[in-house]
């Protein structure tokens, strides 16, 4: 016999699981599969029973520009100026009384310089390697919206009226 704590109950509500039942409805995007279930939450469906299982899923990387050295250097002088804004602003809230206009600006000087010396270093570093910046992303083939096999009529029928009164 098993007896469950409620940290293993919420550890195995966490673990990844293929939601079983039936499909309800295929989709291309998963703008329409969201749609779907927006359209099945207004009839008052229980969208909670509801999932959009995505198939045939690929990894899509996006190639967003080459990196040159003045791009490396800009973008880690704004890193460094968010940190040196960060930073300025925490002694802001330690030392009140403190000039803050003349810290604020030295702040995210010094971030900003710290940042372009440290992206040109570790662009340097990895030279060669990869001169390109890219974004990955999974996207599927399908999606699929599956229910308890109880429920798949309701669903179907709450889409199709729904389709009906547009």
């Amino acid at each position: 016999m098993t007896n469950l704590s409620p940290m293993s109950r919420r550890q195995a509500m966490m673990t990844p699981v293929i939601p079983k039942g039936e499909i309800i409805s295929t989709y291309d995007t998963y703008q329409n599969a969201q749609h779907a279930v927006d359209t099945l939450a207004r009839a008052d469906f229980p969208v909670n029973q509801v999932a959009i299982v995505g198939d045939d899923i690929r990894s899509v990387e996006r190639v967003t520009g080459k990196v040159t050295w003045g791009r490396v250097a800009l973008m880690g002088a704004l890193s460094g100026m968010y940190l040196g804004l960060f930073l300025s602003l925490i002694l802001l809230i330690v030392q009140p009384g403190a000039q803050f206009a003349g810290i604020f600006v030295s702040a995210i000087a010094i971030g900003a310089g710290f940042g372009m010396l440290f992206g040109l270093f570790t662009h340097g570093i990895n030279r060669n390697r990869r001169d390109f910046a890219s974004v990955m992303q999974l996207v599927a083939g399908r999606y699929d919206l599956v229910t308890e096999p109880e429920l798949v009529h309701q669903a179907r029928q709450t889409l199709i009226n729904a389709a009906n009164a547009k």
